[in-house]
Formats: C-alpha cells, sequence, structure tokens
C-alpha cells in the first residue's frame, strides 16, 4: 500500500527538490548561503576603482560628459539677492550689496568671476522693479581645496548679513542648493530606514505571534539586502548606481524578502495544523508556495528588466539591484529557508506573545474575506463590476496627468531648507538664475566669447524667454555660459524657453562658431531630456512587461483567460493609483496634510516606475492567490500531497458550486498572508509620506495606495469575480492550443 502512495505522487520539480535538499543538508544549506553572502559582501574590496557615474540623456548628458572630458572640475556658481527689509531704508540695500562685492574680491583665490550692479553692465544684476540687487560669483578650485574655498566666500556673505541687519539677503546657488538637496535625502533616508524596522517588526510579531518565526523573514530580507549592496558596491564599476536608487532597492528588497518568507512559513504551519510532520510540510510547501515565490520572483525581474528600454543611465543601476535583491531573496526562500524551518523544526514557534501567540499559530481561514468571496461568487456582475466601476472612477483624474520634474526649489518644503526657502524668494525677483540654462562650447577663444557676448542681444529679442544676467566662465578649453530662462525652471514656459535657446539662440551665436561643439545642459535641460526620452520608450517597456508577463503566466497556469484577467486587473489597480496621485499632488489635495507645495504635475520618471514596480509586485500575491484556488480546483484530492482542504478539490467537469467553492477557499486560505505582507508594504511606504522630498512623498502615496487597492479590492472582490465569470475557462487551455502544446512537447 505504502509503494502504491508513493507512485502517486507527481514527479519532484526543480524547487521541491532544491528545498528538499536544503531541508535533509540543513548546515551546509545554512553554511553556503552565509557564505555567499559574506562573499558578496566582501566582493568590493577585491575589485578596487572608481564608482562610475551616471550620464544625463539627451543634449543635457552631452553637455555633461563635454565638461567631464575638460578634467578641469565644473562651473560652481552662487547667488546672493540684497533688498531693503520692511520699512527699512532703501539706501540701505545698495550698502550691502557695496559691502558683499568688496568682501568677495578680497577673496581671489576662493572667489572668480564675481558680478554686480557696480560692474559693466550693472542694470543685467538689478531686478526689472528697481527693489532688488543681484550679487554673483564663482567658487573656485581646484577640488581639494573646493570645501575651503566655499566656507570662505559663505562666510563673507554671512558677515555682511549681520553687518546689515535691516537688509534683507537670500543666498542660493548650484552649491547651496545640491548641499540642500542632499541633507534632505539623507536626513530622509535615516528616517525611513530607522522608522521603517521598527514597524516591520511590530506587524511581523502580529502576523506570526512569536519571535523566532518573526525574526525569519527579517534574517532573510536583511541577508539579501546586504548581499545586494555587496553586489552592487563591485559592479558599480561598470553599471551606474546612486542614493535614491540604494533606498528603492533596499525597500523592495526588504519587501520582497518578507512576502516569500510569508508564503512559505503561513503554508508550513497549516500542514503542521493538520498533523503532517516538518519535512512532510516543508515538501508540500515547497511544491506549492514555493513554485509560487519562483514564478513571482522570475516577473518581478522581467518585468524590472524593462526599465533597460528607456534607455537612461540612472535606471541600469536601478535595474540591476532589483534584480539582484529579488534574485536573492528567491534563492534564499527555496535554499536557507527550508534549511532553517527544519533546523528548528516546532521550536520555530518558540517565543509566543501572550495573546496572539496561540491564535497566530494555528494559521486557520479568515473569516472575515471567506465571507466577502462567497458573496462575490454568488453575484460576480454585479459585486465585480461595481469593483470595477470604482476603481475606474478612481483613475479618471489619471487622463489629466502631466509629467513635469520638480525643480531643486519646489522639491522640498517651505521651513526644511533655508536654501531652498531663498531659491523661491529669488525665483519671483530673478527668474532662472538660481537654476539656468548651462551652454557648453568645446573653444573659449575670442570667436567663443564674442558668440557668447551675443547672447545677451537674443535675450533682449526673446520677448522675455531668455533672461539677465547672462555670465561666461572658462572650464578647461571650454566656455560655460549660463542663461536664465522664464518659468520656474521645468514647468511649461521654461520649456518653450529652452527651445528658444536651443533653436534659435544658440544656432546664431555659439552655434555658429567654427569647429565648435555645443550643447545646452542644466537643471532644466536634464529633466526636460529626460522626459523627452522617458516619454518615447514608455510604450516598448509597457509592451515588453505586458508580453512578458502574459507568457510567464501562461507557462505557469497553461491558461490563456488567466493570464489576459490577470494583466487587465493589475492595469486596473494601477490606473486607479495613478488617479490617487493625480488628485492628491497635481490637484494639490492634502497639501496641508502630506506638508508639499504642488506645482502643476508629476514626477516624469514616477508612472512607468511604479508601472514596473507594482505590475511585479502585485504578481507576488497574484500569483500565490491562484496557486492556493487551483489546488482546491484541480489539485489532488487525496493522498500524503494533499493541503489540509485540498480534499474539496474539484475536477474540471465539477459543478459551478465546486468551482466556487475552490474560489472560495482558496481566497480564504490566502488572505492572512496576503493582508499581512500588503500591510507590511503598506506601512513602509506610508512612512516615504513623511519625507521631506516631494519625489518621495510622490512614490510612498502612489505605491501605498495601490498595493491597498490590490490587496482588498482587487484581490479579494475582484479577482474571486472574475474566476468565477470565466468557470473553467480560467483553469484551461483552448483545444487548438492544448494540441499545439503536446505536440511541441
Amino acid at each position: 500500500m505504502l509503494r502504491r502512495i508513493k507512485s502517486e505522487r507527481p514527479r519532484a520539480g526543480l524547487v521541491e527538490s532544491v528545498a528538499g535538499w536544503s531541508a535533509r543538508h540543513r548546515t551546509a544549506a545554512i553554511a553556503a548561503w552565509l557564505l555567499l553572502v559574506v562573499v558578496a559582501v566582501m566582493s568590493s574590496s577585491l575589485f578596487p576603482g572608481a564608482q562610475v557615474r551616471s550620464t544625463d540623456p539627451g543634449e543635457a548628458g552631452r553637455g555633461q560628459r563635454m565638461i567631464v572630458a575638460q578634467d578641469a572640475g565644473d562651473s560652481i556658481r552662487e547667488n546672493v539677492m540684497i533688498r531693503a527689509g520692511v520699512g527699512a531704508d532703501p539706501a540701505t540695500r545698495r550698502a550691502a550689496t557695496k559691502d558683499l562685492a568688496a568682501a568677495l574680491r578680497t577673496l581671489p583665490d576662493a572667489v572668480t568671476d564675481v558680478g554686480s550692479p557696480l560692474g559693466a553692465h550693472g542694470e543685467r544684476w538689478v531686478s526689472e522693479d528697481g527693489t532688488a540687487d543681484l550679487v554673483t560669483f564663482e567658487l573656485a578650485g581646484p577640488d581639494a581645496e573646493f570645501d575651503a574655498h566655499k566656507r570662505a566666500a559663505f562666510a563673507a556673505v554671512e558677515k555682511v548679513t549681520r553687518e546689515h541687519p535691516e537688509a534683507r539677503v537670500d543666498q542660493a546657488g548650484d552649491s547651496s542648493l545640491a548641499s540642500a538637496v542632499d541633507e534632505g535625502i539623507k536626513g530622509d533616508m535615516k528616517r525611513a530606514e530607522t522608522t521603517s524596522l521598527p514597524l516591520t517588526v511590530v506587524i511581523l510579531l502580529v502576523v506570526f505571534g512569536s519571535l523566532i518565526a518573526a525574526g525569519i523573514p527579517l534574517l532573510l530580507s536583511a541577508t539579501a539586502v546586504a548581499a545586494t549592496f555587496g553586489l552592487v558596491d563591485t559592479l558599480g564599476r561598470w553599471v551606474p548606481f546612486n542614493s535614491a536608487s540604494s533606498a528603492i532597492v533596499l525597500l523592495i528588497g526588504m519587501a520582497v524578502g518578507i512576502d516569500y518568507s510569508l508564503f512559505y512559513l503561513r503554508r508550513i504551519r497549516e500542514e503542521r495544523a493538520a498533523g503532517r510532520s516538518v519535512q512532510e510540510a516543508l515538501r508540500i510547501a515547497s511544491r506549492t508556495s514555493g513554485h509560487a515565490v519562483v514564478v513571482s520572483g522570475l516577473t518581478v525581474m522581467v518585468c524590472m528588466t524593462g526599465l533597460l528600454f528607456t534607455g537612461v543611465d540612472v535606471f541600469k543601476g536601478l535595474t540591476l539591484g532589483t534584480v539582484l535583491v529579488v534574485g536573492l531573496a528567491v534563492l534564499g526562500s527555496v535554499t536557507a529557508l527550508p534549511a532553517l524551518v527544519a533546523a528548528l523544526g516546532d521550536r520555530v514557534d518558540l517565543g509566543r506573545i501572550p495573546w496572539l501567540g496561540r491564535r497566530r499559530t494555528a494559521a486557520g481561514r479568515s473569516r472575515v474575506w471567506t465571507a466577502v468571496a462567497e458573496r462575490v461568487v454568488r453575484r460576480p456582475l454585479l459585486t465585480g463590476g461595481t469593483a470595477a466601476l470604482l476603481l475606474a472612477v478612481m483613475a479618471l483624474p489619471a487622463l489629466g496627468l502631466h509629467l513635469q520634474d520638480a525643480t531643486q526649489i519646489q522639491s522640498l518644503p517651505r521651513g526644511v531648507s533655508a536654501a531652498a526657502d531663498a531659491g523661491a524668494r529669488m525665483q519671483q525677483v530673478f527668474p532662472g538664475v538660481a537654476t539656468p540654462a548651462r551652454v557648453v562650447v568645446s573653444a573659449n577663444g575670442p570667436e567663443a566669447r564674442a558668440a557668447a557676448d551675443a547672447l545677451h542681444e537674443q535675450a533682449a529679442r526673446s520677448d522675455g524667454a531668455l533672461r539677465e544676467p547672462i555670465t561666461t566662465v572658462p572650464v578647461g578649453d571650454a566656455l560655460v555660459v549660463r542663461v536664465p530662462l522664464a518659468g520656474d525652471g521645468t514647468d511649461p514656459e521654461s520649456g518653450r524657453a529652452l527651445e528658444f535657446l536651443r533653436e534659435r539662440a544658440v544656432p546664431a551665436t555659439v552655434g555658429a562658431v567654427r569647429g565648435a561643439e555645443v550643447a545646452v545642459a542644466g537643471r532644466t535641460a536634464m529633466p526636460y531630456d529626460f522626459t523627452r526620452q522617458v516619454n518615447a520608450r514608455t510604450p516598448l517597456v509597457f509592451a515588453f512587461v505586458l508580453v512578458l508577463a502574459f507568457v510567464l503566466l501562461v507557462v505557469a497556469f497553461r491558461s490563456l483567460a488567466l493570464p489576459l484577467v490577470s494583466i487587465a486587473l493589475n492595469l486596473l489597480s494601477i490606473g486607479a493609483a495613478y488617479g490617487v496621485l493625480v488628485a492628491v499632488f497635481q490637484g494639490g489635495r492634502l497639501e496641508s496634510l502630506l506638508n508639499f507645495n504642488a506645482y502643476g504635475g508629476v514626477v516624469s520618471w514616477l508612472p512607468l516606475f511604479m508601472f514596473i514596480i507594482l505590475f511585479g509586485l502585485s504578481m507576488d500575491y497574484h500569483i500565490f492567490i491562484l496557486s492556493r484556488i487551483r489546488e482546491r480546483w484541480s489539485g489532488p484530492a487525496a493522498g500524503p500531497d494533499a493541503s489540509p482542504d485540498a480534499s474539496r478539490g474539484v475536477s474540471p467537469d465539477a459543478s459551478p458550486d465546486a468551482s466556487r467553492a475552490a474560489i472560495v477557499g482558496g481566497i480564504a486560505a490566502s488572505a492572512g498572508v496576503v493582508t499581512s505582507a500588503a500591510v507590511i508594504m503598506v506601512g513602509v511606504f506610508s512612512i516615504f509620506t513623511t519625507l521631506s522630498a516631494i519625489e518621495y512623498k510622490m512614490l510612498g502615496t502612489g505605491m501605498a495606495v495601490a498595493i491597498l487597492i490590490d490587496a482588498t479590492v482587487v484581490r479579494g472582490v475582484l479577482l474571486p469575480a472574475s474566476l468565477a465569470l470565466l468557470g473553467d475557462r480560467a483553469w484551461t487551455l483552448p483545444g487548438w492550443v492544448r494540441g499545439a502544446w503536446r505536440r511541441r512537447s
């Protein structure tokens, strides 16, 4: 009899075989995983060398490369606006201006090219209404002495500010604004890391009810993330990787690592509660949840590679980091995790939390989601249609989506950074001065300088598109000409001014210099070129992700209808998240609650990035739930592989009631782990809404809303409604496809 039962077992697949070996050779598997992590972390010491820098796309990137090629540093310019204080004598403005210009000229080693109303063409440094003066200056190199020169120049500005308390002095420029943004990002990341970890620990303790069980997902996630950063640091010699990407990789790594552990541990607990041994529970969990983990991980990695089609440098490092962290999390979940569980046995539930441990260990069905699923499958058209209509209404604002990057000034809320606040005030009086266009000319001879001077005439005839003061400084054998642009730096008015500069002003002046290469870069050109390239490549990225996800789901579930429905549901939830993003940030709603300043747009990279990430991550839940439902629809009705309620598995010819029971059973059994994973991800992403940079607030809000919708409305209502309407067609291939599949195999 035993021999006959063993012969009826399905042949072990790759995942089950690897997990089984790890469980049997637990010491070797755990040691191998730790060795991999240590080698990955230490790998950067084996490959010395500097990290490669990313280059901006388009003409802005070309200008950036032209400056780097000079190997002579860069042009770093600061601006100081001086006005008379409220009720003060207007003459105090000019007195402060004179003292500041004189103080800066006493620092010839630290400061060059001082511009002010006191020099030639001084009217260019005075506001149109005559109430404000502008003093501009270059911070001198070389790099080794730059910080000392910066401190000396900034100290001179602070001294004049103290000596003229009746004057209002605002400073904003390349160095001060960049420092403000960098400090804001560093503070944000530190706050996110210190807040997200305790929150995750608390949620895991509530989910598992014991210290040991809650620690396993954290251990897997932390080691996978550590190994990823070690490998990324090594590969950063060839692939650009920045600090913003690090934060996102950390977030995704923790999310998927915890998700995959939850899937595994929840299933093991179910099998143990049904009376099976640890080894048998591990085998069943690896064959079911382990398979779902591998498929979902591959889907996430495939989706992320779609970013490479944009051709944008900054996405290369992000793609590399995400693929590595997800791949390592998958590898750890099918090797180290089974080994740990096998080694711990029943001790995995040690350290139970009072009032939580007993209930959580049982890992039973969700009563709430059972009741919801039962109502949905009884009236799928009504419930599914209502839910779809709700998400469609939420997505309506997305039709007015306007992609526009925030400037350095707009990125931080008022009151967070003195430099950003000063830049905002300067922008109102001297538009474009704080973040001007940078015209890079590969020659700096007399002809090039004369052509640069001709830009003043172009500005005068530009109907306000090009502003003053226009300044010119040499950088190595090149010239950098700064041209302030109308608008706030990234809005449509600034875009039109940039087009005028590139298409009319530059060709008529420096563009006509013989043998010279010219490119227009700067804080307006970079997001302008970035957005145009991303928009041009977005259809290709979308098509790649959708087609590859479709193929993966067809292979995983042997169905055509199911992948199409899955893709449609994902697009619906992502569209709803887009709608919320537009309504909140582009429309300026919840401005005071979330502490941001709306500027009429959404960061250009965010919709595409959200699509990639959400499409991949949502497949975790989707594949896990579908796997549980399919077990009950066609899974083994008996035998040692059966799950606790697999005896309710139905045949393809079963009645509609039996098919609906399979849907309800799968939803009920998977709802607990999906809800737990979603709560963790929503909690972590919500932390980003408390950070200072508006880009992070958008990312956190959009991701949290999308995951919340995905784990409730989509997985709890729309998915069971769709499956109930499809019936057996959800789980079978059309006849002509089955025939072709058999012939091919």
